[in-house]
């Protein structure tokens, strides 16, 4: 099993989105990054394990765990021209962009970068490094286990 980190904006697909149908598998759309697009495709499984992550809000940081739902697919969102994430030069024959679908879990209470940052053993998470932008990234066995216990203090 792989643990993730992937960032949605809350007001587009927030963890409230996900708790309010947690029977759905929410298509993960819009990942134009081939860094990010290369783990879906190459690494992420259903039964993965992710935090949540807020980002480009007031309040980022972690507001729930989902799994992956399912193996990579074309990206829907790519072939749309009304959508912001249309890529003209992707066809369904060849498609340049995949996603997972992911489930919920559980909401847990937001815990922001700074508190992350307190935990010597999240030092080294993807998702703190200074000029971090991509909304995939690995989470160690190691930060995954600190992170239960942070996630589920008060």
């Amino acid at each position: 099993m792989n643990y993730w980190l992937m960032k949605s904006e809350p007001d587009e697909v927030g963890i409230d989105h996900l708790a309010a149908e947690p029977d759905r598998a929410f298509e993960w759309t819009g990942v134009r990054n081939y860094q990010a697009r290369n783990f879906m495709r190459d690494v992420m499984r259903p039964g993965d394990l992710l935090l949540f992550w807020h980002s480009s809000c007031p309040q980022p940081g972690i507001a729930g765990i989902a799994e992956v739902a399912c193996l990579a697919h074309p990206d829907s969102s790519q072939f749309d021209p009304a959508s912001p994430y249309y890529d003209p030069t992707s066809t369904p024959g060849k498609p340049r962009w995949v996603c997972v679908d992911v489930r919920f879990i559980r909401k847990t209470r937001l815990v922001t970068p700074a508190e992350l940052r307190q935990h010597p053993a999240l030092q080294s998470m993807q998702v703190l490094k200074r000029g971090n932008r991509l909304s995939i990234t690995p989470v160690t066995a190691e930060e995954w286990a600190c992170l239960q216990s942070v996630l589920l203090s008060d």
